[in-house]
Formats: C-alpha cells, sequence, structure tokens
C-alpha cells in the first residue's frame, strides 16, 4: 500500500474494504529545457554624428502649450536597437516604426518607418495583417499611416517602465490575435507586434499567447522568442510575472539577459523615457554627464553567458518551495468579477449584499462537540480526510476556469474540462458555468522530494448553469465524477498518446481529481493507515451527510473534527502599546477585542511586528492557558465570528479524542439504518465494479 504515490486523478479508495491500491504516476511530457541559442545581431552607425546621446537634465515638467518639449525626440536606444526580430509563428516583434516626422533626425539608413516595415516585411514574404500598438503614446506614427495600406491597426495601452502588461491588456492582445489567426487560417498574412523596443512588453504578449495557444512550457515560450527576437526579454520583473502567473519554474541554470549595448540606460524606459505617458507630454528628469565609469555599470554586453558567474547570481531564478498558499493565476476586470459572483449567488439562492463587503457563498462545517455528535447517529453520514489546504470553489467557463477564494475573488487559471458528450479526438465542448468546491494542496513525494500541487474536488454545485444544490450529496458526487471527472481523464489519457495533441494537461498549473468519501466503518481505518501516509498534511477529518443538500455559508450538519492539539481559531492580530499582542474576533461585523487573551510565539525567528493587522491561526494550551501562534492566513482577510470561537472552545473543552471518535463510531456503524444501507452500498460497489 504506497499511499506516498501520487494518485491518477481518478485514483480513489474502494468505501466498503478501504484498499488503497493507486496506479502508477501519472505520465507526464516534460518539456525540453533548451539554452537560449543564436548570436547576438549588432548594427554599426555608418554616421558617427548621429549616435545616440545621454539626454540633458530637464528640470520640471513642460506643459503641452509651451512648445519647449521636442515631440520628434527619439526614444532613448532606438537607433541601436534592430528593427525587428524573425517571425514566432505569424507574429514578427518589432521596436516602434517612427513616422516621416522623426527623418531629419535619423540617417537614412537607420530610418524605419511603418512604409519601411512594410516594404521590408514584403520583402521576405510575409503579408502583414494586422499591427499591434502596445506603446502608451500616439507620438510615434499616425494610424493611417498602416489602414491606408489595408492593413488593420489595434491600439493597447501598456505603460511599460516598471509595470508588466496588465491582465485587461493580456486578454484583449489574445483576443486580437486568436481572431486575426481565425480569419486568415488559410492566408499568408502575418501579425506585427511593437512597444518601444519590441522586446519587454512585446515579448512577455507573445510569450502568454504562445502558452495559451499552444499549451507550451514557458520555458519553451521564452526561447522561441528570444530566438527570434535576442536577446528576448530582459527585465527580470516581466520573467518573474511570467513565473508567477504560470505557476513555473525556470531551470537553474536560466540567467535573465543583460540590458543590451543600445540601451543606455535601464531606468528610462519605452514612452516614458522620451516624456511622454499616455496623452500627456511629461518632462522627466534625465541624469546626463555620466561617465565612463557610470556607464559601464549601466551598459550591458547583450551576450547570452553560457556560465553563471558571481555578479550574476542575482538573476538566477531559484526553484523555491510550493505552499498550499502561494497565488496562482492572474486577476479578473472588475466586472467581470462581479458578474462571476452574481452567478454563484444565484445558483446558491443567496442574495447580494448591496455595498457591504462580498461574503464567500462556500459551505462552512462546524466544529464537533458532545451535542453535534449525535447528529451522526440521526443521519446516515461518509467521512473523508480534512487536507490542511487552501480552500477555492472553481468557477468552469467556455474562455477559462476561476479560483474562487475566501474573499470572493477570482483569479484566472487555465484548465480544460471536456463535457462528457464532447467527441473523442476533437477539441469538442467544454463546460460553460460549472461550479466546484475544493482545496489546493501541495503533495510532496517522500523519496524525492518532488511537489506537485492538486486540486481536491469535493462537491459539485452547479453543471452548465443548472443549479444541483437541492440534490442530494450522494447524487452530486456521482455526477462529478460521470460529467466532469471521467470525461477530463479520458481526454488526458487520448492526448497522452497523440503525436500532435491540441492540448496538453500536463501544463496546467496544477492537477485535479475529485476526494473521496468513506464508509463510517472505514473511518479507522482512514485515521491510523490512510492519513499518516498521505503526501499532503492532514489535520482531522470531515463527516458529510450523504443525503444533505448543499447548504451556502454556514453547515450546522456538516462536521469537521481535528485532533485536539490542532483545535484553532482564526484571530486578527493587532500590536498595542507596550508592543504588547492583542487578539481580535467578528461579531456582527464589528471588530471584538478579545480582553485577557495572551498569545504566545514560541518561535523565536516570528517577528511579531509584521503579523500586525494579519490573520493568525492559533491553537490551544490547556495546561498554560494560553493561545499559541501556529501560522499566518494570507487566504483569510477576516477573522473568526464570534460564534464560531465558542463553537471551537466548546470542541475544545469537549475533549473529543480519536478514541472518542473511534469508539462513538464502532456504536453508530451498528445501528440497523446504518448496517443496511452500509451493505447495501457495499453491494452497489461491487456490482459497478468501481472504486469509491
Amino acid at each position: 500500500m504506497d499511499l506516498n504515490a501520487l494518485p491518477e486523478e481518478d485514483d480513489s479508495i474502494r468505501m466498503d474494504t478501504l484498499n488503497y491500491q493507486y496506479a502508477g504516476r501519472e505520465r507526464m511530457d516534460q518539456p525540453q529545457e533548451r539554452g537560449y541559442g543564436g548570436s547576438k545581431r549588432r548594427y554599426v552607425d555608418v554616421d558617427p554624428m548621429h549616435m545616440s546621446q545621454p539626454s540633458k537634465r530637464i528640470q520640471g515638467s513642460q506643459s503641452r502649450d509651451n512648445g519647449s518639449y521636442d515631440r520628434n525626440s527619439l526614444p532613448s536606444g532606438w537607433l541601436d536597437c534592430p528593427p525587428y526580430g524573425d517571425a514566432v509563428n505569424f507574429i514578427i516583434p518589432s521596436k516602434v516604426p517612427l513616422g516621416e516626422s522623426f527623418n531629419d533626425k535619423i540617417v537614412i539608413d537607420k530610418q524605419y518607418t511603418p512604409q519601411h516595415a512594410i516594404r521590408q516585411q514584403r520583402r521576405l514574404g510575409r503579408e502583414l495583417g494586422l499591427v499591434i500598438d502596445l506603446t502608451n503614446t500616439n507620438r510615434y506614427y499616425r494610424e493611417s499611416d498602416w489602414t491606408r495600406e489595408g492593413i488593420k491597426y489595434v491600439k493597447i495601452r501598456c505603460t511599460g517602465r516598471d509595470s508588466v502588461p496588465d491582465n485587461e491588456s493580456v486578454e484583449k492582445f489574445i483576443k486580437e490575435v486568436t481572431r486575426f489567426s481565425s480569419q486568415h487560417a488559410h492566408s499568408n498574412k502575418y501579425v506585427l507586434v511593437h512597444c518601444t523596443h519590441g522586446h519587454n512588453r512585446t515579448g512577455y504578449m507573445i510569450v502568454h499567447y504562445l502558452i495559451r495557444s499552444e499549451s507550451v512550457s514557458l520555458t519553451e515560450a521564452i526561447n522561441r522568442f528570444s530566438k527570434a527576437r535576442p536577446p528576448g526579454i530582459y527585465k527580470q520583473d516581466y520573467i518573474d510575472d511570467l513565473c508567477n502567473s504560470f505557476g513555473e519554474q525556470l531551470p537553474r541554470t536560466f540567467v535573465c539577459p543583460q540590458t543590451p549595448e543600445w540601451k543606455r540606460s535601464p531606468d528610462r524606459d519605452d514612452d516614458v523615457a522620451s516624456g511622454f505617458q499616455g496623452n500627456d507630454f511629461q518632462a522627466n528628469q534625465m541624469t546626463n554627464d555620466l561617465g565612463e565609469g557610470d556607464m559601464t555599470n549601466i551598459v550591458g554586453t547583450g551576450e547570452m553567458p553560457n556560465a553563471v558567474g558571481e555578479d550574476e547570481m542575482e538573476n538566477v531564478l531559484v526553484p523555491r518551495e510550493m505552499t498550499s498558499d502561494d497565488i496562482l493565476g492572474e486577476p479578473v476586470p472588475f466586472n467581470k468579477m462581479e458578474s462571476m459572483r452574481q452567478f454563484c449567488n444565484d445558483v446558491l439562492k443567496l442574495t447580494s449584499r448591496g455595498r457591504g463587503k462580498p461574503q464567500f457563498p462556500g459551505s462552512h462545517p462546524v466544529s464537533l462537540s458532545r451535542d453535534n455528535l449525535q447528529l451522526l447517529r440521526q443521519r446516515y453520514y461518509y467521512a473523508t480526510w480534512k487536507a490542511d489546504g487552501t480552500r477555492y470553489m472553481m468557477l468552469i467557463t467556455w474562455d477559462g476556469c476561476y479560483l474562487i477564494d475566501r474573499n470572493f475573488n477570482f483569479r484566472s487559471v487555465y484548465l480544460r474540462f471536456p463535457c462528457g458528450n464532447a467527441n473523442e479526438g476533437a477539441a469538442g465542448n467544454t463546460h460553460n458555468y460549472t461550479l466546484l468546491d475544493g482545496e489546493m494542496v501541495v503533495d510532496t513525494d517522500p523519496s524525492t522530494h518532488k511537489q506537485e500541487r492538486r486540486y481536491l474536488i469535493y462537491d459539485l454545485i452547479a453543471i452548465n448553469k443548472v443549479s444541483l444544490v437541492d440534490h442530494p450529496f450522494s447524487s452530486r458526487w456521482k455526477i462529478l465524477e460521470n460529467e466532469v471527472i471521467k470525461p477530463r481523464n479520458r481526454e488526458r489519457d487520448t492526448l497522452f498518446k497523440s503525436r500532435n495533441p491540441y492540448y496538453r494537461y500536463d501544463l496546467e498549473l496544477f492537477r485535479v481529481r475529485r476526494k473521496d468519501f468513506y464508509l463510517l466503518s472505514a473511518v479507522s481505518k482512514l485515521l491510523k493507515e490512510f492519513i499518516p501516509r498521505l503526501s499532503h498534511a492532514s489535520d482531522g477529518l470531515i463527516f458529510q451527510g450523504w443525503d444533505d443538500p448543499y447548504v451556502p455559508r454556514t453547515h450546522e450538519g456538516l462536521l469537521k473534527w481535528k485532533y485536539p492539539e490542532m483545535n484553532s481559531v482564526d484571530f486578527l492580530l493587532e500590536v498595542g502599546s507596550n508592543n504588547r499582542p492583542m487578539l481580535c474576533l467578528n461579531e456582527r461585523g464589528k471588530r471584538k477585542l478579545m480582553d485577557g487573551s495572551r498569545v504566545a510565539f514560541r518561535d523565536p525567528s516570528v517577528d511579531i511586528f509584521s503579523l500586525s493587522g494579519k490573520i493568525i491561526e492559533c491553537s490551544w494550551d490547556s495546561e498554560e492557558n494560553v493561545w499559541v501562534f501556529m501560522r499566518m492566513r494570507p487566504d483569510k482577510s477576516t477573522p473568526n465570528e464570534f460564534i464560531t470561537f465558542k463553537k471551537v472552545m466548546r470542541s475544545i473543552k469537549d475533549n473529543i479524542t480519536e478514541e472518542v471518535v473511534l469508539n462513538e463510531i464502532h456504536d453508530i456503524v451498528r445501528l440497523p439504518m446504518y448496517a443496511d444501507r452500509i451493505k447495501t452500498d457495499c453491494k452497489t460497489f461491487e456490482k459497478n465494479g468501481r472504486r469509491k
């Protein structure tokens, strides 16, 4: 029984016998990690009189009307920046073409106007059909320079400099390129994409498109852009943001490229360097009189090093340990999030709270006490382990999947959920407005220490816009298996065998599986054999009513039992006068100070002041009558309600140990209601040949 092996998505444990036979590890196509190839392309200035010079310091800001700012000043580093790169599929990365009004400042050999761009690409057999402008200004050329040639022009303003493109801009870029691709599938037309220099913003967008359209790895996408447009994306914050967005770490050997030679000052970037941002003409303060010693600290070689030197170590991306609290995916525009919140409230039959803070609608269990322990005798329950992970609901739509955190905020992630009736071997239909409930865990292989995120789905609330909240849990759980999990597993297995898959499941941010539930007669094995050998942390049990509907928010019939030493409360920590830590809860929407409550920080490395204003989870030490700090809760923005605190304290006082739970269940499963249904369920499982 190897429970440390990471299970297949459809792996589960047979509920009547708890025969934990896991299949082998999922087969994963590991993307090849290639180094950055290609040599640097150098362009020699034939006229030294036109070499770019450091800008003079400009004091204060100039208005548009006084005319003291040169509207036709060249972007920093533009002259020596190569005009364009090789095509990435049908997308050509380019620096910004400058209109004819700039020509008197540029020698003929270095002029690069929209007309130059059109003719040069035409000579290479590339007819332009679309230009996407990512700069944050309108001063470089006229839109008509493209449209009069029959080329569509799209403006997506991106600030540049220290800001990566926002999610709304990325979505617009993906939409425009995807639409162009579908409309010109049988033509030989190309998309020209430019920011100011055609590296950071342009590369960021193209990498996003490659990953989302071809399901390639982040490493491969960055390599492909770097090869097409050397040296590639050279800003570390852009690389970091891509890693965070797609949850992927680059190889340890990867080094962020140094700033190219033609980019004289890394701080004076793109549109802002020329004094323009948006439609406002703003003069930045720029440094002049840089001596040779100063310049050598700013100018990079532009080469891709084969080895990492001491001076370059700060740019190496070192893999970090995964946690279930890691922020995944990308933020969602507010209007779209409000629409999805409304859908969730509608299917759960909840009314919106007006202007109040949005409230997470998911079902919450209550702590097991001597009183509600009797519910196990009155209703038919199943049990599962309580994973010590992070709670998320998930909304699946045609245009993507969205993780929903405890603050009722949505983040977009890239997963695929085909419908059960989708044609095999084709991209087919996917779920649209299917709402799941589950938790994110991090599985760790004890022998290799390899980590893998996994989303455990334990309930189905709506399927393709149809609410299931009134269905019994047993029905929802079976529909989840047949309509969500099985179609996904079938398609995944089919695509794994394909030589040209239209989707790569192995490149998703995390794995997905249905969480298993077990007969109460199996709880002893669950506690003594299964939980100790899990690949992720568990702090107790969940008891789920088999015939219960889905109850939003607090569900008095959904019970959680924690190991006594792990019973906990989430407090708001405030550091008061005399540096005294104070614990607070919520009561009817207001903060409630827990006078007399003490908290101990037994780890000397914990910085109490950094936790002030944060939510912390604490366990109770009954011997010293003190709360003990366990961890910070970045997934929560509010503390527990006071009524929840009282229930937890009741559970602590009742001291329901593992022995008490097992003794109670030993008697419960012998009740006629349980004995008969357990026997019936076991026969059903055997007849269907399914593992539950």
